[in-house]
């Protein structure tokens, strides 16, 4: 062999194997940048009831980061405020969020927000509330079978007096379509059953409008002729029960979200159940959802086996999860069991003594 053709050998190996490296580097980058990729706006609605930041926000971003180590999480809560939540869909958008985990303030103020993210290709997975507009999917309770397991204990809480008093219901925010929904699901079980002497629905799940409304009902009806109450929330159950401490009433009582201090109510007798929605699944869920469409998946049967009517006959894909009674009786198999609360944190000196009575030890 020629000196000059074992020089071009070896200049072509060399070339070959360059382009080789130069592939294989193509290839590692592409694989980073996929992932880099994964960019995901998480918008809660409001941080004064207390699962938002103590179970939401964390238990969905450890399920991105476990599925998409290197994504990119914007965080951006709305503080109650349906124009803050909008003013954030537009940041969201500007900083290339891919897909957007929204649980919306006003479910239909918010549609020209999902339509803006829609049109710029950026899918929008609906988080606990269904948002109006086109939604890609949508991961919640089944929120009517909440009302109806809501109705059903307050119901056998009544017993016999059901029908020798009045009950006052305090629905949810007239702006939040799950409200809407626990209402329908309580009515469906409690019409012609209970007499219901004042109905509230309440803005923003506010405690303190739900604590006003209870003390007007109770003006206006009577502290002996109201034998129960029918709050869709822990937090509204928060203010209701003050009202009625206050006037020396003790009837039962409904909520939902098994916040602490709905359990902690729970064990001396001021509240009678709340409704747990586990948050760990609907966390990880969601987060799942948003991570697949992030890398372009199409969501498989598995994760969305259902759809839900939206702005008349569009339907989303959903997924559904079952919602669950908390009474004094059964908080160490649910809200234990579960891992929101210790006994020692439920179990404080002011409940020792319940907590004991209860088997909470």
């Amino acid at each position: 062999m020629t000196r000059t053709l074992r020089s071009a050998i070896a200049l072509a190996g060399a070339a070959v194997l360059s382009l080789g490296v130069v592939a294989t580097s193509a290839t590692a980058l592409g694989a980073g940048s996929e992932r880099q990729d994964v960019k995901i706006g998480l918008l809660l609605p409001e941080s004064k009831t207390t699962r938002y930041e103590k179970f939401d926000r964390p238990y969905i971003e450890q399920k991105i980061k476990e599925l998409a180590p290197d994504a990119q999480i914007d965080y951006y809560n709305a503080a109650e405020s349906a124009t803050t939540q909008q003013q954030q869909v537009n940041t969201a958008l500007a900083k290339g969020d891919k897909v957007l985990i929204l649980d919306a303030v006003d479910a239909k103020s918010i549609q020209s927000s999902v339509q803006k993210a829609h049109d710029a290709g950026v899918k929008v997975v609906a988080y606990d509330r269904l948002a109006q507009g086109p939604v890609d999917a949508y991961v919640s309770y089944d929120n009517h079978k909440v009302g109806e397991l809501q109705g059903k204990a307050l119901l056998a809480a009544l017993g016999d007096k059901a029908k020798s008093g009045e009950i006052v219901m305090h629905n949810g925010s007239p702006t939040d379509p799950n409200a809407a929904e626990f209402k329908a699901g309580a009515h469906s079980v409690l019409d012609g059953k209970v007499k219901i002497g004042k109905e509230y629905d309440t803005p923003n799940w506010d405690p303190n409008n739900a604590n006003q409304q209870m003390s007007g009902a109770i003006s206006s009806l009577g502290k002996d002729k109201i034998v129960g109450v029918y709050s869709a929330n822990d937090g509204l159950a928060a203010g209701i029960a003050t009202a009625l401490k206050a006037a020396g009433i003790n009837v039962p009582l409904t909520g939902q979200d098994a916040q602490l201090d709905a359990i902690q109510r729970l064990l001396i007798g001021t509240q009678t159940i709340t409704v747990e929605k586990p948050y760990k699944p609907e966390a990880d869920i969601a987060a799942t959802m948003a991570v697949n469409l992030a890398e372009g998946k199409k969501l498989s049967s598995d994760l969305v086996p259902t759809t839900v009517a939206s702005d008349g006959d569009r339907k989303v894909a959903a997924r559904l999860l079952d919602p669950v009674v908390v009474n004094k009786d059964n908080i160490k198999g649910t809200v234990v069991k579960d891992g929101l609360y210790t006994v020692q944190e439920i179990c404080t000196p002011t409940y020792a003594a319940a907590c004991k009575d209860a088997g909470l030890e």
